[in-house]
């Protein structure tokens, strides 16, 4: 039977308004829940939060480093626990992912900790080294100690991230002194899935590269001016501008973050998602940086 009167819906049972609320998403909810207390009581229930969690969540907190039951019984309600999963991310894995919630929206989202990246020399004590810093969320992270060739990969399986939902991957790292060999030279970050093309981008690890490209010198000697002019005008294409590369961005956790590119999860995609940053063109010998991990979490598509 229709409703005649808007108001009528706060007549309907609690349990009703649950099953319209959980057909939402967290933020309609958390929305309408100050809209009247109908509307509240029926935004704590377990009905609306079950929804928004992801359908395998006892699985992935079964794999919980400290044991998925010792956290299951922290929660009288899936309201909290979702909110929990939003604020602090759980270890999986033995300690080498973590896995969070986007508070948004409950999709998944994932951080690879050094450890379970492919760091190309990281074997090797003189090139990288693991250290433990009070400030990761991971027992080890990795140093750069001086390489030539500097190359990071990971790969996470489709089917572990949300369906319908655009991720981007980013590099999560911080400096322990200035940046040395990728302050001048831009690196190449790479999202895609296995065995299809995916385009590459120009990134920028150094912290101080968006200042640095902000307030670069320009030449004043004359002579220096004309002869650079000179060869733009004999070879047209250098005249085109250089792609602007992605600069890193502090993050709340006090660790900065570069985005490496994007990729769509579409329905029935299998494979795995493939992340890549290197530096292997410049030839120079770089040094400075203390990699986290590479996280990959939802993002809104570019229109």
């Amino acid at each position: 039977m229709a409703l005649e009167r808007s108001n009528d819906i706060y007549a309907l049972p609690e349990d009703c308004i649950a099953t319209a609320l959980s057909l939402t998403s967290p933020k309609d909810v958390c929305r309408l829940s100050a809209v009247a207390s109908t509307f509240r009581s029926a935004s704590q229930s377990d009905a609306v939060w079950g929804r928004f969690l992801p359908s395998d969540y006892l699985h992935i907190i079964s794999l919980a480093l400290d044991g998925g039951d010792s956290l299951l019984s922290q929660f009288h309600s899936k309201k909290d626990l979702y909110l929990h999963l939003c604020d602090h991310p759980i270890l999986i894995d033995d300690g080498r992912k973590s896995f969070q919630l986007e508070k948004l929206s409950g999709k998944k989202g994932y951080m690879l900790s050094a450890r379970d990246l492919y760091i190309v020399w990281g074997d090797t004590p003189q090139y990288w080294r693991f250290i433990s810093l009070p400030e990761s969320r991971f027992p080890e992270v990795a140093e750069l100690l001086d390489v030539c060739w500097f190359e990071i990969r990971g790969k996470i399986k489709m089917n572990m991230l949300s369906l319908g939902t655009n991720y981007a991957a980013y590099l999560v790292f911080s400096c322990k002194s200035r940046v040395h060999g990728l302050d001048h030279q831009s690196a190449e970050g790479y999202v895609g899935v296995s065995g299809n093309e995916s385009e590459k981008r120009r990134v920028c690890l150094d912290p101080e590269g968006a200042q640095r490209h902000r307030y670069q010198l320009i030449p004043r000697r004359v002579g220096l001016f004309y002869h650079h002019h000179l060869a733009q005008m004999r070879n047209p294409e250098a005249m085109l501008p250089e792609e602007e590369p992605e600069y890193p961005k502090q993050r709340g956790d006090g660790w900065m973050e570069v985005e490496l590119g994007e990729c769509f999860v579409k329905e029935g995609q299998d494979g795995e998602l493939e992340v890549s940053v290197m530096e292997v063109k410049g030839g120079n010998w770089k040094s400075g940086i203390i990699v986290q991990g590479i996280e990959i979490r939802p993002k809104e598509r570019s229109r």
